[in-house]
């Protein structure tokens, strides 16, 4: 009895205590989040937020309400996915003195009212604006006072216009991110008297000319990201001054020249991108010495790929891709390798088979056009966390190494236009989570393995271009993903069998040897774009089911032993049947606009013949409109 007897009287005192802390917030806060709670609910409808909040309750308790620890204050209001339109609230939020961040992202606001800046820069203790992912239209409004101000941004909106002395107040600003605006002119430079800038992020906008130096005077940037826009010239060599850089973003621009070296002598530097620019000239000394990611694809640099490129401990990606890089792999790659793409160079010599062994961490590898020679090295199976595998257009040789089929978690495996023999291993078709198998005009030979049926995930195959011979195993109708299908130039042969369902890109079965009728079982593939049948011996009537395959963009019969007459297709079909002698196309039946003017011709000779017949004058005017008509 006296302990039930406690716990109620605690329960009271813990009421009355809670009563007492609440009271605490100041009248003034309360009465303004009274305004907000009305204007949202005016202007939110039935996406009001606060349905479900009692108008007496603490605003403390409130969704996206912060305050202090003792309930005395609020000091923060977080509103994204608030579904607000109006920006009313704005100048009202500003009265709370003691606001220290406001985050209204990912909303619908359109604009932001003068009376915003002019209220808010007077709350001495606000350090975080943001107002990203809006509607927000025009040119960016200066920012008077807001002296504590660190964190600003305005991303993913359609603001415009320059950018000019607009922050140059903002005295204690550390983070800006504008990107995903519309801004237009040199990259501003003016972002605080006192230089504490730390992150600066401009990417996706407009701005044009050179990287300005005057960007050095922020000692402090970690990091920059410039990318996605229209700047041209050199990356200034006194960017290597940026002791506390960590990330540099440069992608996606018109920038030339070289690679600065000085950037090797960054100690914090991980991230470097500056791929899709007209960067020339060779690769620095020592860039990748403490870098984690490097990123210089799609330019024109030329040379070597250097020999301790790849091998410094920290690396853990690396594109190199659409380059004019020559020479040979070096034969170290880095432990931590996860992503290695040196695509479309002209690179030569063999896969290096020295560090494949230690490469747990790779994910994606691709290798793909270039002049690589020699066989794929089956220590490439030890790589097993590889997901994708690219090794298109080259000139490997020899055998499928069955030790691919180890790389459980591959996803692509692309092989084609290489000078691979042999059977496909059955190994290669073990490998259930693979989506996209491409091995294609190579000079594999014997059957479709049986065991293709256990690639429940594919969604791509494309074996066409080899000497494959005998028959589409009967249960490819499994692969129940697959959206493509193709096994052209081969040597297939027999019975077509069920394809799987939901084909959608293309079937290609063409020169093969099939024989005898189209078969009716592809008349379930009601979503399937291109059927390519051309170049076998296959004969009898054009099928009219091909008319309700409502989704066929293109079919390809050519070089058949097709007869018949053939079926009236729709205009969004293109139909292909030269080189069938024994089809007969339909007579074009004369339009009814012809056969409207052939009527009326016809109708007006016999009324004039027969008006004429009764003056006498009928044998005149028939010779008439003869001549009339000879002309």
């Amino acid at each position: 009895m006296g302990s039930r007897y406690t716990a109620f009287t605690l329960l009271i005192f813990l009421i009355y205590y809670s009563g007492l802390v609440f009271s605490q917030l100041p009248s003034g806060q309360v009465s303004t989040m009274s305004k907000i709670y009305e204007i949202f609910q005016d202007n939110t409808g039935s996406s009001f937020v606060w349905n479900n909040v009692a108008r007496e309750s603490n605003p403390c308790l409130w969704r996206g309400v912060s305050c202090s620890t003792a309930y005395s204050s609020i000091n923060g209001l977080s509103f994204p996915f608030f579904s607000i339109f109006t920006s009313e609230f704005l100048p009202v939020v500003c009265q709370i003195d003691t606001l220290e961040f406001l985050d209204v992202s990912n909303n619908h606001l359109s604009s932001i009212p003068d009376g915003f800046y002019s209220v808010c820069g007077e709350v001495n203790g606000l350090r975080l604006l943001n107002f990203s992912r809006n509607r927000l239209i025009g040119s960016l409004s200066s920012f008077n006072g807001f002296r504590m101000l660190e964190y600003v941004d305005f991303s993913h909106n359609y603001l415009s216009g320059e950018i000019d002395l607009q922050l140059d107040g903002l005295d204690s600003l550390k983070n800006l991110n504008l990107s995903h605006n519309m801004f237009i002119g040199n990259v501003p430079t003016s972002l605080g008297r006192l230089n504490l800038l730390e992150e600066l992020q401009l990417s996706f906008n407009r701005f044009i000319n050179e990287i300005p130096r005057q960007i050095l005077r922020y000692r402090n940037l970690t990091l920059i990201d410039l990318s996605l826009n229209r700047l041209s010239g050199s990356i200034p060599e006194e960017l290597g001054q940026l002791t506390e850089l960590r990330v540099l973003v440069l992608s996606i621009n018109n920038l030339s020249g070289g690679i600065p070296s000085s950037l090797s002598n960054i100690t914090t530097l991980f991230k470097f991108a500056a791929n899709q620019n007209n960067f020339n000239g060779t690769i620095p000394y020592g860039i990748t010495r403490y870098l984690r990611s490097l990123d210089l694809s799609y330019n024109t640099l030329r040379g070597t790929i250097p020999s301790y490129l790849l091998s410094c401990p920290n690396l853990q990606s690396l594109d190199l891709s659409y380059n004019e890089l020559e020479g040979s792999i070096p034969t170290n790659i880095s432990s931590s390798m996860s992503r290695l793409r040196l695509g479309s160079n002209s690179l030569n010599g063999v896969i290096p088979v020295f560090s494949l062994g230690s490469l747990v961490e790779l994910t994606y590898l691709e290798l793909d056009n270039n002049s690589l020679t020699g066989p794929i090295p089956s220590e490439l199976g030890t790589c097993g966390n590889l997901a994708l595998l690219n090794l298109a257009h080259n000139r490997f040789t020899g055998l499928l190494p069955p030790a691919l089929g180890d790389l459980t978690n591959l996803q692509v495996l692309n092989l084609q236009f290489n000078n691979l023999v042999g059977e496909i291993p059955a190994q290669i078709i073990m490998l259930t989570t693979l989506r996209m198998l491409n091995l294609s005009w190579n000079s594999f030979n014997g059957s479709i393995p049986l065991s293709v049926t256990s690639l429940r995930n594919l969604t791509n195959l494309d074996l066409q271009g080899n000497n494959l011979s005998g028959q589409i195993p009967g249960s490819i109708e499994n692969l129940y993903s697959l959206i493509e299908l193709q096994l052209g130039n081969n040597q297939l042969s027999g019975v077509i069998p069920s394809m799987p369902l939901y084909l959608q890109i293309a079937l290609n079965l063409s020169h093969n040897q099939f024989t005898g009728s189209i078969p009716v079982t592809l008349s379930r593939l009601t979503g399937l774009k291109v059927l390519d049948l051309s170049s076998n011996g296959f004969s009898g009537e054009i099928p009219n089911f091909f008319m309700g395959m409502t989704s066929l963009t293109q079919l390809v019969l050519s070089y058949n032993q097709l007869s018949g007459v053939v079926p009236r297709f729709g205009p969004h079909v293109v139909v292909q049947t030269n080189g069938n002698n024994g089809l007969i196309f339909p007579v074009e039946n004369p339009s009814p606009t012809s056969r409207r003017k052939r009527k009326s011709l016809s109708s007006d000779i016999v009324i004039i013949i027969a008006l004429a017949a009764g003056t006498g004058a009928g044998l005149l005017i028939m010779i008439f409109m003869f001549v009339k008509k000879k002309i």
